[in-house]
């Protein structure tokens, strides 16, 4: 019996650990009207997690990122990996990368779950000067 009660607080444990992972589709607002604005893919790749936008909400999935620079120029917005190089580390995921598309600028990226909650992911943009930004992402579904 202790061993069965052991175990189901293992299991317990697992699920919780799994529930707290930032792999999925996450919704992402505008900060300025309030709207959904995009669908974002959170995937993990060799041990690192990176993010693409899947879905335009408030434009055309045709739209083309013009504000980047090198390779990204004029490529599709949609299919494009906004999110790179993220690590674990502890309770979050650090010392990754954002690209805004909007201004075609790359920021340092962290990422977190705050208050227990699985459906609500923190994304921070840094940028060199200690400027930072901070948004709420939702769970979604594709």
């Amino acid at each position: 019996m202790k061993y069965l009660f052991s175990l189901l607080l293992l299991c317990g444990a697992l699920v919780s650990l799994s529930a707290q992972s930032p792999i999925g589709v996450w919704k992402t607002i505008d900060d300025n009207s309030g709207q959904a604005r995009s669908k974002v893919e959170i995937y993990e790749q060799n041990g690192k997690l990176y993010g693409k936008i899947i879905d335009l909400l408030l434009k055309p999935d045709d739209t083309v990122c013009d504000a980047c620079k090198g390779k990204l120029k004029d490529q599709p917005v949609v299919g494009m990996v906004i999110i790179e190089d993220l690590s674990t580390y502890r309770d979050y995921w650090k010392d990754g990368t954002i690209l805004d598309p909007e201004s075609g600028s790359t920021y340092g990226c962290s990422i977190w779950f705050e208050d227990g909650k699985s459906d609500e992911l923190q994304v921070r943009g840094k940028h060199w000067t200690g400027l930072y930004r901070t948004q709420t992402w939702y769970r979604s579904t594709k």
